[in-house]
């Protein structure tokens, strides 16, 4: 399943790119599988996610938790949490 990530701010800054399109593994079901592969793929990525909890997901541009399935997905968007401002 190929799949299209989107990356903000300093997601996208220390991934070092703004986007890609991946082919997951079956294994990958939920959020939280995706980040934790996404994590074995190189040190840019593991440097990105390595704090998940805080990591935020939405997925066709919609909010989601980290236990919600991808299947079906279009598009998914990583990012840092919300700042004021």
């Amino acid at each position: 399943m190929t799949t299209k990530l989107v990356y903000f701010a300093w997601v996208r800054e220390r991934i070092g790119k703004p986007e890609e399109e991946i082919d997951l593994p079956a294994g990958v079901v939920t959020v939280r599988d995706l980040l934790n592969h996404l994590k074995t793929l190189g040190e840019e990525y593991e440097n990105a996610l390595q704090y998940p909890d805080v990591i935020r997901v939405a997925i066709n541009q919609e909010h989601v938790e980290h236990d919600e399935k991808i299947a079906g997905a279009r598009e998914i968007g990583i990012f840092p949490p919300m700042t004021g401002g």
